[in-house]
């Protein structure tokens, strides 16, 4: 990190503020993929294969599918293309209604 000019950001002891959201998402995760009543549990997670086939499919959902209240409300996936469409200047007028939305 140091050849980077970067510093590393550590926490004091006991607190988790540099983990929080870590921290969520790896909680979603474990809520919502891996709970044996989720849809992403087609059964169970008896070989590699199969938890592979569950996070692959929870990460695609989570980034293309499930919307995020910090994010206006919009997907991942959306909310990257409207911010690099506005920064290139090639915003359409209705994409540029949503990002003020």
């Amino acid at each position: 990190m140091a050849d980077e000019g970067l510093v590393p950001s550590i926490g004091s002891i006991g607190d988790a503020f540099d983990n929080a959201t870590a921290e969520t998402v790896m909680g979603l995760f474990k809520n919502e993929a891996v709970a044996r009543d989720y849809p992403f549990r087609t059964g169970p997670l008896a070989a590699k294969a199969d938890v592979d086939d569950v996070v692959v499919e929870w990460v695609h959902s989570y980034n293309n599918a499930r919307l995020h209240s910090t994010l206006g409300y919009r997907t991942p996936v959306e909310f990257e293309e409207l911010y690099y469409d506005e920064i290139a200047g090639t915003l359409p007028d209705v994409a540029a209604s949503k990002l003020a939305a």
